[in-house]
């Protein structure tokens, strides 16, 4: 992670293996930041992410989703539990829960 602010503008570089996600307050701060980052190095722009370390993002008009949902799918094929049927689990919602 490499943060930096500069006029009340901020941007964070995330490096993960030979991935990098700009992220940012501004979006003119992150076209410049890109613009910047493919002059020095050679990189190409795949838009927005879909997926991050196993984590599915749904982009929606008002925020976005971050979900594992195709994960937990896949785990559960796998072993052969995914046709299962959902049980409830009952909480008593005046329950403290304590450190």
């Amino acid at each position: 992670m490499y943060p930096k602010s500069i006029d009340n503008e901020y941007v964070i570089i995330s490096l993960y293996v030979d991935d990098m996600f700009v992220f940012s307050t501004s979006m003119n701060v992150v076209h410049n930041t890109k613009h910047f980052l493919a002059f020095k190095f050679d990189m190409k722009d795949k838009s927005e992410a879909n997926v991050i370390l196993g984590i599915k993002i749904i982009w929606k008009d008002n925020g976005i989703i971050l979900t594992q949902e195709h994960y937990i799918e896949k785990l559960l094929k796998k072993f052969g539990h995914f046709d299962m049927t959902y049980a409830s689990t009952f909480y008593d919602v005046n329950s403290q829960l304590k450190k």
